[in-house]
């Protein structure tokens, strides 16, 4: 039992860790495919150490017995990557992936590396590629000495059962998982905030193309320290910044500070500095439930001022026959009743309802839109975070054929423009400017300029009368809203 005991220790202790070590040089020396940095040493290691350990092993004879004790460690590692599979839903994020290294300490070095680089898919495929490996060593050895194999075959398939069954489970969690789960598709811009190029709108630009007015402003700050502070909604950063570009004088100069004064951190981040009294002016749609809880316990009181008309609008992919869906249809198709588009008109096909991040100003109207309308649980995708791990996220629109999404009608149309998206009518009423400027489209929503009712700063209100006045709501046309005022 000992000697067994040790030959375990030294052929899947001793010898992966020697491997590990070796894969762990070449990942960090520059290979920039991971998967293969760590399991070709692995595999072509676990082939070398189980012919030439059990070479002579298996010429004389004595294999039998250890043949099945071989196949040990497979089913180990496949009940082991189930167990935490359930533990962790499949999410090779969770913190309980750092206790499953424990278990396999011997390929702790390329498990350093998946953890700091994300690349979960180690945990399994690790262990794995050198415990397959080194039993079709122990084959090849065995054909070689031309030595009939004597081994119970009870034990044996007992053994492979267990591996199966556990391989099967965690399998199952991952297929589960791959339902609600996609791959990482991540925002490029923005630091990370943003899912398009906000550089054609940035006022330091001086090539961007935000509109000019055709004579001077009637409203201009002068000094950087009374200029608000604009943060906001992506689909909003090109109407506030072409307030700031039109208002602010010379701000395109103000090198270091023009990014301060005219910021960009996404609805959710730029709300709360808002009420932090970090932001002066939040540009966005009407905050959600949960903001508005927000302003309450922080006792700050919103001023809501409308400075344009926007289209809440759903789109699908062009080839999909369906053109227009009634309010009812999208309450149902989000709320996972209805999930084949052959319900609504179109082909037989499951429904991919994307959605956005809980307090976005898009999520926030579809909510608004669902009422007391249960919503399902959102798409979610694997993204690698910083310098390494994680992170799970609502993913972001897939532009697949059988796919529907939401936003605001300019973004969708004019920021992140997309040839490949059809806006569907809603109850039959197209989402075109005449439709939102009569609010005659069902999901007509405004764009608001928000401020705390205790600001001191004495520019706030002029500013937002002009926004509000013919040369604002000019701007706020030419962009591609719709005027608020007409």
């Amino acid at each position: 039992m000992e000697k067994k005991l040790l030959l375990l220790f030294v052929n899947f202790g001793v010898m992966p860790f020697v491997l590990s070590i070796f894969s762990f040089i070449i990942m960090i020396t520059g290979q920039d495919d991971i998967m293969i940095a760590a399991l070709l040493p692995l595999s072509i290691g676990g082939i070398l150490v189980g012919f030439f350990l059990n070479k002579k092993r298996a010429q004389s004879g004595k294999l039998t017995g250890l043949f099945t004790l071989y196949f040990l460690p497979l089913a180990y590692t496949a009940v082991l990557w189930a167990a935490f599979m359930l533990i962790s839903g499949g999410f090779y994020g969770a913190n309980s992936w750092f206790y499953y290294s424990l278990f396999h300490l011997a390929l702790g070095p390329i498990y350093f590396i998946a953890m700091f680089s994300g690349e979960g898919r180690l945990f399994l495929w690790a262990p794995l590629a050198y415990e397959l490996a080194f039993v079709i060593g122990v084959f090849i050895a065995v054909l070689i000495s031309k030595v009939r194999l004597a081994f119970n075959r009870r034990q044996l398939l007992s053994v492979l059962s267990v591996f199966v069954l556990a391989l099967g489970t965690g399998v199952a969690v991952q297929w589960q998982r791959s339902q609600t789960v996609l791959p990482s598709y991540g925002f490029k811009y923005g630091g990370g905030y943003s899912s398009t190029d906000l550089t054609p709108y940035e006022v330091t630009n001086p090539e961007n193309k935000l509109p000019k007015l055709t004579e001077q402003s009637t409203f201009s700050i002068k000094n950087p320290s009374d200029m608000p502070i604009l943060d906001g909604a992506e689909a909003a950063f090109p109407v506030y910044s072409a307030f700031a570009n039109a208002a602010y004088e010379n701000i395109e100069k103000e090198s270091g500070e023009a990014g301060k004064i005219v910021s960009f951190t996404n609805t959710i981040y730029a709300y709360e500095h808002l009420l932090a009294g970090e932001v002066d002016i939040y540009f966005g749609a009407v905050p959600s439930k949960e903001q508005q809880e927000m302003a309450k316990e922080a006792g700050k009181e919103l001023v809501m001022t409308p400075i344009g008309k926007e289209a809440f609008v759903f789109f699908v992919n062009p080839s999909n026959q369906v053109d227009s869906l009634k309010v009812s249809e999208i309450k149902d198709i989000y709320s996972g009743k209805i999930k084949n588009w052959s319900k609504v008109g179109g082909k037989n096909k499951k429904i991919i309802a994307f959605q956005r991040p809980k307090n976005s100003g898009s999520q926030t109207l579809l909510e608004k839109i669902m009422g007391d309308t249960p919503i399902m649980k959102p798409l979610k995708e694997d993204v690698p975070e910083g310098m390494g791990g994680i992170i799970e996220q609502v993913a972001d629109y897939r532009n697949y054929d059988n796919s529907i999404g939401f936003s605001f009608r300019f973004f969708a149309t004019g920021m992140k423009a997309n040839p490949n998206i059809k806006l569907l009518a809603i109850d039959g009423v197209e989402p075109n400017p005449e439709n939102i400027a009569s609010s005659k489209y069902p999901f007509t929503a405004s764009l608001y300029a928000i401020t705390l009712k205790d600001n001191p700063k004495p520019t706030i209100q002029p500013f937002l009368e002009w926004m509000q006045g013919p040369q604002g709501q000019e701007i706020v046309e030419r962009i591609g809203y719709i005027k608020a005022v007409k």
